[in-house]
């Protein structure tokens, strides 16, 4: 999913400019003009995903120091375990540099080249030859990530895919029946884990699992004048119209429902290879990574604020829907242009044809919740950490202007959260729910895990609608501002200006049962109170 390319920077070898000097050069990715990590990285916050379980499921595998002869001069990326599918890893087999690069992007911890999380424990395991097996074999090799440290992987990296070419339904298409986009959402709802899915790019081809419904889904951005901010030309994430058109059901979701959540820097990203020489990579594979080494940070906070018994906290912080709304709410979308109506948005994402969120379908018409190329927008993890620090507010009080919370509704109900300051007119809200397709393992030997041998149900996706409306307001018809009402996805997206000065409430509605009668959700949203000195 990814090319290799040397590294040159300003006409220079690497090895002609000190430390210093790569540093400031290459750290861009992670720094404020790409995901703006490192900050957290430093005083007053300290956060490097100590103590948290990641995982990375690809064909091969990185190389682990002392285990693999490929590593042997090279400690940057530190692993707390390798496997093939599930079983233990051979030394030196199916070791991978792709596979090694993308663990670089997770947990490196050179000084000069450190990972979003370098503290963070990776369990990476390799699927082996596609010769010789299929998503089964994918399916049970994600599972067995995600039963490791005891049960408690927080988030799991899928920097490859299957093409349809490959599976074996007739016809084939991209409608989130596939078995492994199956395995990927049972797996989020029964192991409570977060997948960051590469998302499609080039001419397509490795499309399974970007069907899914319950993952998050990434494309990748390059930077112009030094900052990340458009979605790289290379990106597969189009409306299917004109051209496309051809391509629909092969290569995008056949109901019209909106595969991309997050963009991510991925263009010409500085790495470590396995033999520790500096190298140069593109492609959805290493913007995924960050997505997934984020949420390394924040569940290290999460964990410090649980430790510490801090109000307003619980362990449904640690839930992949919470995680997934709060990456999808944080994201950046419109420079903010100092007055904070923008969320103190740091940057416009653009789109391949140079049009930014406010030229969207998304951010016009109301039934579409995601754009087809930016998702909700561009990954900004010290943002995350804004929106998730603020804490979680739960519906049977007032909440803050900022916040998030897990919870649950009732078919036919509504849940409101009431805004306990008025909102300020012009200013931006924006809030996202996030709920689960149910799919159901087909366990014919009872033991509660995935046999290769074994299949899924998918049970559907209940209709859930979220609303932002006036604090008065008794049902979702009247004093509506802003809602986000789609009947096919699995999120809905609200990015509105306030139309006027005044008291709200986010209302959650479980407008359609289509399996089960109780629907839990995770939703995150961020608005601007009015001050006493407006």
């Amino acid at each position: 999913m990814g090319k290799k390319l040397s590294w040159i920077v300003w006409g220079l070898s690497a090895s002609c400019l000190s430390a210093p000097v790569l540093a400031s050069a290459l750290q861009n990715p992670l720094g404020a003009n790409g995901i703006d990590a490192l900050r957290l990285h430093q005083p007053p916050y300290n956060l490097l995903g100590r103590k948290i379980a990641i995982g990375q499921v690809e064909i091969g595998r990185p190389g682990m120091f002392g285990w693999d002869k490929a590593v042997s001069q090279n400690r940057a990326v530190s692993l707390a375990g390798v496997f093939m599918r599930d079983g233990p890893a051979k030394s030196n087999t199916a070791v991978d540099s792709h596979a090694y690069n993308v663990a670089g992007v997770m947990v490196s911890r050179d000084k000069a080249f450190p990972g979003v999380a370098p503290k963070a424990q990776l369990y990476s395991s390799a699927v082996g030859s596609t010769r010789n097996m299929g998503q089964a074999e994918e399916c049970l090799t994600a599972q067995h990530i995600a039963l490791q440290n005891g049960d408690d992987v927080r988030a799991i990296n899928f920097s490859f895919g299957e093409p349809l070419s490959r599976d074996p339904r007739p016809d084939a298409v991209l409608d989130g029946n596939a078995l492994l986009t199956l395995c990927l959402d049972w797996s989020s709802r029964v192991h409570d884990v977060l997948y960051a899915i590469a998302g499609n790019q080039g001419r397509g081809g490795i499309p399974i699992p970007t069907d899914n419904y319950n993952g998050l889904n990434v494309a990748f951005s390059s930077p112009r004048r030094g900052i990340f901010n458009k979605v790289d030309v290379s990106n597969l994430a189009a409306v299917n119209q004109g051209a496309t058109a051809r391509l629909a059901g092969k290569e995008f979701n056949i109901d019209g429902r909106r595969s991309i959540g997050l963009v991510a820097p991925g263009s010409n990203i500085p790495m470590l290879n396995p033999d520790g020489k500096l190298n140069k990579v593109t492609g959805t594979s290493f913007a995924a990574p960050q997505v997934t080494a984020t949420v390394a940070l924040l569940q290290e906070f999460s964990d410090r604020q649980l430790q510490n018994q801090q109000r307003n906290w619980s362990i449904d912080a640690r839930r992949h829907q919470v995680m997934k709304a709060v990456l999808l709410n944080s994201a950046d979308k419109l420079q903010d242009s100092g007055d904070g109506l923008r969320l103190g948005m740091t940057r416009t994402l653009i789109d391949k044809q140079n049009q930014n969120w406010l030229k969207s379908d998304a951010y016009q018409d109301s039934q579409i919740p995601l754009d087809a190329q930016m998702g909700t927008g561009h990954l900004n993890t010290f943002r995350a950490y804004q929106q998730f620090s603020s804490g979680q507010w739960r519906a049977s009080s007032t909440v803050r202007s900022i916040g998030w919370n897990y919870g649950t509704v009732d078919v036919g109900s509504t849940v409101d959260y009431a805004l306990d300051k008025p909102l300020k007119k012009d200013s931006f809200v924006n809030i996202t729910l996030i709920w689960n397709r149910l799919v159901e393992l087909n366990d014919t030997n009872k033991n509660q895990r995935y046999d290769v041998d074994e299949s899924f149900s998918d049970r559907g996706l209940n209709n859930l609608d979220l609303y932002l409306i006036k604090a008065d307001a008794q049902n979702s018809d009247t004093g509506v501002a802003c809602s986000s009402v789609s009947k096919i996805d699995s999120v809905e997206h609200i990015f509105c200006p306030v139309p006027a000065t005044g008291n709200y409430k986010i209302r959650v509605q479980f407008r359609e049962q289509v399996n089960e009668a109780t629907q839990s959700y995770g939703l995150a949203w961020w608005s601007v109170a009015k001050s006493a000195s407006d």
